[in-house]
């Protein structure tokens, strides 16, 4: 069979383009619930666990102790492989479901709030602490001063960090299958089981994923310019 032909059989015969195309719909509704969890948990996360660091030694057991556990959490699911954390929210926290894809979303938003919470983190502790000291004096409370001095500060220093999660989020998705989730990596193998011919499937998988990684980064390049010629007015 000619190379044409297993491309036919891969891609066109069938409507086969119609199984990428649904999985390529999922992998972005995947990504999408994945970035939301890990942005709103990795946000949640860095404030926590920056406000217990700009104590300067002043005690509260309460915020001690949660940034212990915060810390663990971080620690867990940066020291594990992914594929791991999945099989087990799939086969033992998750057992009973068959909503393989959710729970994939799940664990990915999960596995990307740790990350997500170093870079916001960092970006929170970059900010010069007279910041800070200047927002309290204005009459600001701490949430208030985080809110309208620090984080808008922090969020163009963390802003190229936060991109390239969301690069990395976006191919981690195909991971999923491994657990039943049906993504575009599902839609290629389901097509390679009928076919049995695996490589042009693969291949169109890696240039719809290459397309897609491209698109986004480009988005990103063009919120980087806009912020950065907002700085200069």
């Amino acid at each position: 069979m000619s190379a044409a032909e297993k491309f036919t059989q891969a891609f066109l015969y069938n409507d086969r383009w119609m199984q990428y195309l649904r999985g390529v719909g999922t992998t972005l509704l995947v990504t999408v619930i994945a970035l939301l969890i890990g942005v709103v948990l990795g946000t949640a996360v860095a404030l926590l666990r920056t406000a217990h660091d700009q104590r300067r030694g002043k005690s509260n057991p309460f915020l001690w102790l949660l940034n212990g556990f915060l810390h663990i959490y971080v620690t867990v699911i940066r020291g594990t492989p992914m594929m791991v954390q999945l099989l087990i929210m799939a086969m033992v926290i998750f057992a009973s479901s068959r909503n393989f894809t959710l729970v994939g979303a799940l664990t990915l938003g999960i596995n990307s709030g740790a990350y997500v919470s170093e870079i916001v983190r960092g970006g929170l502790m970059s900010v010069d602490i007279g910041q800070m000291e200047a927002g309290r004096s204005l009459g600001l409370n701490y949430m208030q001063t985080m809110r309208f001095v620090i984080i808008p500060q922090a969020i163009k220093a963390v802003l190229p960090a936060l991109g390239n999660e969301f690069i990395i989020l976006l191919k981690d998705t195909s991971l999923i299958t491994f657990i039943g989730g049906k993504e575009l990596l599902y839609a290629a193998q389901g097509i390679m089981n009928r076919t049995y011919e695996a490589m042009f499937p693969l291949l169109i998988v890696a240039a719809m994923y290459l397309i897609l990684v491209m698109i986004f980064t480009r988005m990103l390049g063009i919120l980087e310019r806009k912020l950065r010629q907002s700085d200069r007015r």
